[in-house]
């Protein structure tokens, strides 16, 4: 079994652990009524967004997240959350240093690692660390930890997971052409990780949208060989309007963030399908270090 298949199986386990935490963490994650941004770069930054929308839409506080990359200079926040696996990021390792003089709190998987030093408040979700350079449980627990935190985190969710892992995915999807992913709200940021996912472990032509958006342009290249999948509920009518192109619809009946689980296993079962190795995705390594001269 491959690094990342073994990590994806562990994400309920992860999460459980992960929201057990939240409630000792006062003062280390954004108190309520705090104004403030949240980075990351790839994954990381998919999950800033799905959090940013959990918690401006619970009214908890203002929230942007952005690329750390393209973070903008000279706008001022109560404290910047910034999310990275290794902790070595470039891009995020540049922006704490350039932002300091602003609470900066870490959620990271290698305690060991650079960014661990130079926070004001370190989360360290260690037990979900992994060895393959796809992303799956850290992200997702990084991502519970946040949403328990908001008080927006159940047992269900967990037990959605578990469903997630266990039920067989749609017929025929590994056979389709190109992959959509849609989502609204904190769910748009899950269908772009769900995308990521595809093409980095199985080299599909993937892409996502929120999904009213999809029906301005992008639903022209669904046909009968593509597949539209909804995480969360779906807009009304939008499954007909899918069907009539001859596309394939999977409807998102589990918590999104569970759907995003069923996501991982169809990138990895296509991956298997082509002779690929999730755990060597093609160009990629577990962290992007820049050189800076």
């Amino acid at each position: 079994m491959t690094h990342v298949a073994q990590e994806l199986a562990s994400q309920p386990d992860c999460w459980r652990r992960a929201a057990g935490m939240a409630a000792g963490l006062a003062g280390q994650l954004p108190a309520t009524g705090e104004r403030i941004a949240v980075v990351g770069c790839g994954t990381s930054y998919f999950m800033a967004q799905a959090y940013a929308a959990l918690r401006e839409g619970s009214g908890q506080g203002e929230t942007d997240a952005f690329a750390a990359s393209e973070f903008p200079v000279g706008r001022r926040y109560d404290r910047i959350v910034a999310l990275s696996r290794s902790g070595t990021t470039t891009e995020v390792l540049g922006l704490l240093t350039r932002a300091q003089g602003t609470r900066r709190s870490v959620i990271i998987g290698d305690p060991d690692s650079p960014m661990a030093t130079m926070a004001d408040d370190t989360v360290v979700l260690g037990f979900a660390d992994e060895r393959s350079v796809v992303q799956t449980r850290f992200a997702t627990s990084a991502l519970t930890l946040l949403r328990a935190h908001l008080g927006l985190h159940t047992d269900a969710v967990v037990e959605d997971a578990q469903v997630a892992l266990a039920e067989p995915l749609p017929a025929g999807l590994v056979e389709c052409t190109q992959f959509t992913f849609l989502g609204q709200g904190w769910s748009v940021g899950l269908a772009n990780e769900g995308a990521l996912k595809m093409r980095e472990a199985a080299l599909a032509w993937s892409e996502a949208y929120p999904a009213m958006e999809y029906r301005h342009g992008p639903i022209s290249i669904s046909t009968r060989s593509t597949a539209t999948w909804m995480l969360g509920d779906a807009p009304a009518g939008l499954s007909d309007e899918v069907h009539a192109t001859g596309a394939r619809w999977v409807a998102g009946g589990l918590d999104p963030l569970a759907e995003l689980v069923r996501v991982q296993r169809l990138a990895l079962a296509i991956a298997e399908a082509r002779g690929l190795d999730p755990d060597r995705p093609r160009h990629l390594t577990r962290s992007v270090i820049l050189s800076t001269a």
